[in-house]
């Protein structure tokens, strides 16, 4: 069976930098905001320091909240007293609000 000639030509009317090419991928599906919210579970560790974060058992986002699970309730306690500030400066990482509310489990 032959297949079809394919003939693949530059086109130099709709070229664009691969960055811009990236970016409009991701808005065009709608995977901006996942990004994001990656982003900011990755910056937990540099927001609270690695002894909150080796007690940190869980990070998810849902519906721009962030549940946090942590294995002891002093720690728990503790940062509750600290949440806006941690919620600060977890959005500041990403450059953008991506949560809203923090929930310490």
């Amino acid at each position: 069976m032959k297949l079809p000639y394919l003939c693949v030509t530059m086109s130099t009317h709709n070229e664009q930098p691969l960055e811009g090419a990236i970016k409009a991928f991701l808005r065009y599906y709608n995977l901006e905001h996942r990004i994001d919210e990656m982003k900011l579970i990755n910056g937990w560790e540099s927001v609270v320091g690695p002894m909150i974060a080796k007690h940190t058992m869980d990070l998810h986002i849902q519906r721009k909240t962030l549940f946090v699970k942590l294995d002891s309730d002093a720690l728990r306690n503790e940062l509750s007293y600290a949440r806006s500030l941690v919620l600060k400066n977890l959005n500041d990482i990403v450059g953008t609000t991506v949560i809203t509310d923090i929930v310490f489990r």
